[in-house]
């Protein structure tokens, strides 16, 4: 499969979600991560936005869908009560 197939396979995925509370985890380098709970804000072509707040000071922060495919940003999306972990099929 196509990387641009990937790709919007992953958005459809994703967009189903929107609204829905997330728990983030992206590697910032150097043996570093991020983990952020917020919610899913919308997808578009390129990338996907998440509203976390932090301190009490609310802010957006955008990801791509190859981030998902790579493996650098994981998700977990919380909906009825439950936890699904995004996983994304690199076949």
């Amino acid at each position: 499969m196509s990387t641009s197939k990937k790709v919007s396979k992953v958005q459809e995925a994703l967009s189903q979600y929107i609204g829905s509370d997330v728990k983030l985890k992206a590697n910032s380098g150097r043996r570093k991560f991020i983990e952020r709970t917020g919610v899913l804000e919308g997808t578009y072509s390129n990338l996907f936005v998440v509203r976390v707040e932090e301190k009490s000071v609310e802010r957006k922060m955008s990801f791509s869908y190859a981030d998902l495919l790579t493996g650098n940003v994981v998700l977990v999306i919380h909906r009825d009560g439950k936890d699904y972990r995004l996983v994304v099929n690199q076949n």
